[in-house]
Formats: structure tokens, sequence, C-alpha cells
């Protein structure tokens, strides 16, 4: 079952290379784009390529194949080798979706086409389903919880179809289950009930909502790295699902008052062309919805990217990427470098009390000696819109940092860019780790004993630094050497300036 799929080639908000990986999957669009002489895609109709999760996609047409380096003796090392990449692949790239689509379970089927259905994932991390009932009249949402699990009782939340009671109870009880808000749905799939009658057809709801839904649960919204949990893991949820329609609402489930804010308020064009809707919109109402989407959670164990590590050494994801390009596609931010000869680079400033650069503008008196390089420093603050920040950083080829949640941003880098994370505060792999998967290089701070911590009492990662200039600008040199000997980057130069005779 597909809830709330493109009907039409016109209904897609594809960066142009993902369209043929979606033709794949949905041969009758495909068809549609062949027969009406206006489809914009006549030119894709002959490629074959796949994301990797289809039941016939070979390696060859994979969208990408992870890349894991030679670490045992050559006796072992093909098979040594394998393993690993394809471990890597069922971890961060799209393997990950092939395992979410090969555990999908029914536990409510019903015997007509009007009637409900439910379906999950193992540990009921997503769950998708038809003609369901929510009633919410004694909800009362107005309060300060966000995730409240007192808002539904048997009979207030299912649907009229034959509930898999056992199943169910199996599920919720698997060791793989994980019972927080932002972890799993199983707290609001405990209550899901098998209906004497069908709601859309006896006028119970209050409300129906015809257009398909996916609902979410925000996570610190005014943090870029959680923020980007959330949006990763719709994403995500689009591939199980295999709808790429932005014809679909987004319902934030949020049991307090919450209203939009932060990132959410922008991010959400990259999946939906309607406004977002908010649980407290229908409090004291009973909702049906046709077709119904429940998002990957943001804190899964071992989801993408939260909590997550990766196989070493392999790289790059292609699931990322793609992740990367759907947002950069449909938020229009557009590439407008690289530069003839010089290395753009973004020093990211942090306004907080903790993990400042004491000394950040002698550092940037360096970086604005050395000619190559053309240096701006930024603030990610509410005074730059998101999607300023966006055209900022995909326009970046070197970003360079301290530890802290704006460093997320490199998911939306160039492909030939470096992150210089300057140091890590005793936090070990977190931005690494995304690096390898978005396949960008890498540095951070190598010599500790040119860097002073201002309070050596706390931990790392509750305090501020200096830093050795001379040393500071040595790393810088390494990666803009990254930059400038990176083969998309020579490739793209020599496309942009080849015919100006600048090159």
């Amino acid at each position: 079952m597909t809830v709330g799929g493109a009907t039409d080639w016109g209904d897609l908000r594809l960066p142009p290379e993902h369209v043929p990986y979606f033709f794949r999957n949905n041969p009758h669009i495909k068809q549609r784009c062949q027969d009406e002489d206006t489809c914009p895609y006549k030119a894709l109709l002959r490629e074959t390529r796949c994301w990797g999760y289809e039941e016939e996609c070979p390696e060859s047409q994979r969208k990408s194949l992870p890349v894991c380096p030679d670490e045992v003796e050559p006796t072992r090392r093909q098979s040594v080798t394998d393993r690993r990449r394809n471990l890597f692949w069922r971890q961060a790239d799209f393997g990950y979706v092939k395992d979410r689509m090969d555990n999908m379970r029914t536990f409510c089927r019903g015997s007509r086409k009007t009637d409900s259905s439910l379906e999950c994932t193992d540990a009921l991390r997503f769950c998708r389903g038809r003609n369901v009932f929510l009633d919410l009249r004694n909800a009362k949402l107005a309060t300060r919880d966000r995730y409240r699990n007192d808002i539904l009782l048997d009979n207030t939340f299912g649907g009229h179809c034959d509930l898999d009671k056992v199943g169910l109870d199996a599920a919720m009880t698997s060791p793989l289950i994980n019972k927080r808000p932002l972890a799993s749905w199983m707290r609001e799939m405990e209550h899901f009930t098998s209906l004497p009658t069908q709601p859309l057809a006896t006028g119970e709801c209050d409300v129906i909502i015809e257009r398909p839904t996916i609902i979410i649960k925000m996570d610190e919204e005014n943090n870029i790295f959680h923020h980007t949990c959330v949006f990763m893991n719709l994403y995500i949820s689009l591939h199980v699902n295999n709808s790429f329609s932005n014809d679909v609402n987004i319902l934030v489930w949020d049991t307090s008052l919450f209203d939009l804010r932060g990132y959410m308020t922008e991010m959400r064009d990259a999946f939906t062309r309607h406004d977002v809707m908010l649980l407290k919109h229908f409090d004291g109402k009973r909702v049906c919805f046709k077709d119904a989407i429940f998002s990957l959670p943001a804190r899964m164990m071992l989801g993408i990217y939260y909590n997550l590590a990766p196989v070493k050494g392999c790289k790059p994801s292609g699931l990322v990427n793609a992740f990367s390009e759907h947002v950069l596609h449909n938020l229009n931010i557009q590439q407008t470098g690289p530069l003839v000869d010089k290395v753009r680079v973004t020093f990211l400033v942090r306004s907080t009390k903790i993990r400042r650069i004491l000394n950040q503008e002698e550092m940037l008196a360096g970086l604005q000696r050395l000619p190559d390089l053309e240096v701006q420093m930024v603030d990610f603050n509410k005074s730059i819109p998101f999607i300023d920040q966006l055209q900022i950083i995909h326009n970046t080829d070197l970003f360079i940092g301290l530890h802290g949640a704006g460093l997320t941003y490199m998911l939306y880098l160039p492909d030939w860019a470096t992150v210089f994370e300057i140091y890590r505060c005793g936090i070990d792999d977190m931005y690494p780790d995304l690096a390898r998967m978005r396949g960008i290089n890498y540095i951070t701070w190598e010599n500790l004993e040119t860097l002073i911590p201002e309070n050596k009492t706390v931990l790392p990662n509750y305090t501020n630094y200096s830093f050795d200039v001379g040393e500071f600008l040595r790393l810088v040199r390494v990666a803009a050497d990254q930059v400038t000997s990176h083969p998309d980057l020579i490739k793209a130069r020599h496309h942009k300036y080849r015919d100006k005779g600048e090159l």
C-alpha cells in the first residue's frame, strides 16, 4: 500500500536527476510522460537508474555505492570490505529504506475498499493508514506538555478493520521498541481500536481530511541539528512510502499550544505547498484522515542520522546526498561558483555563552591575509532567514567552525567542499561521521598543546577556547588544498570558465 503518491508527472517536485529513480518505481507515471507531449522529462525516459532498495536493482545502477578503505591483509580484503560496505549501506544508505520496507507488517486489514487499514514497520517507527478516525473531543491540548500520552484512549483512535490485537501487542513488547515519544509511535498505536462502523460513512467525523497527510513530531525546532533529524526522517519516509508529491498536508503531532517557529516555517516548502497543520487546530473535534503517514521520528536509536555510528571509514551515503539535493532543489538554492582563483571560506561564529572562540578576530585577520581565500564570518542567528543561510552554505568551499549544531549545515555544501571543525570539544565522531555520510572532506585540530581552554575545570563541551593562529592557518592551508585539488571543483571551474578564457 502506498499512501498519497503522485498521480501524474506534473505532481512531482523532484530534482531532475531523481526523476529516473521515481519512474523506475512508478511505471504508470512514466508511461503518462511517454504518452503526453508536454512532459518535460522525455530525455530521462530511457534511464534505468534505481535508488537501491528496489527488488531488481543491480549495484551498477544504484544512485551511489559506498567505498570502504582496505584495512586488512590482501587475502581477506575483498570479503571483509564487501561486508563492511554492505553494513554501511544498510546503516546509513538506501539499504536502511529497504530494511524498513521489508519489515512492514499489516495490523488492521479491511475487507472492502472503503474500510480502514493500518500497517507499520518494526518497532512502530513508521506507520501508514487509510480511513483513520481520531477523536480529540476530550484531548484538552491547551497545556505546555508537547508529548502527552493521555490524549488517546480506546475507541478514540482507530478504524473499521480486522485488528490483529495479538500482533500489535507483540510489537509493543518487542525488544526493539522504544517508548520515548521521539523514538517511535508506540504510545499512539497502543490505542488503535477496531471500530464497529466506518466513521467516514456514518457521519461521525466533524472534519474529514481528504488530502494525504504526513504526521510528524518536531524536535527542538530552533536547533538546526535536531530540526534536520525531523526532516531527514520525513524524507526517508517518502521513500518508504514511495510518495513524492508536494500536494500533501504536514501535521505536527504536538499536544501543547505549539506554534510554528524556527526553521520549520521555511523548511516545509521542501515537502509541501500547503500550510502546516497543528494538532491543536482539531482540539475538541473528531477528525478522519483518508490517507495518513506517521513519519519516522527524529530520535530513533540508530536512525539516520541521530545517534548513528556507521561503520568506520566507509562513505558516502547516497540517501543523505539525495536528501540534500531534494532540499536544495525545492527551496531553489542556486550554486553561483566556484570562483576562478579563490576558495570561498565561511567562518561560523557562535553567539552562545559556551564553545566560543576567544581570539576569533585574530584568527579572522590571519585568514584575510591569505590572497587565495575569500573569507566571510557569519552568525546564523534569527536575523538571517533560513533560505539565506542555505544560500551562503551552498556557496561555501571551506566551512570552518567550532563544534556545535551549526556544523549541520555541512549537508548543503557543494560536493567539493571541506569542513574544518576547529575543535571537537570532547565529542568524538558526530560531525566526522556526518561528513562521511555526505561524502565531503573533513579535518580537525591536531595538536592539543596549541589550544587553551578558558576553564580547565569543566568538561570540554562547556567552556571557551583560544587557538594558536599559526597552527590554525596551517590547517586552513591543508583544507584549502583539499578543495582546490578536488576533481569536482576542477570540473566545475572548467565548465564555468572555459569559454571565458579565464583559466
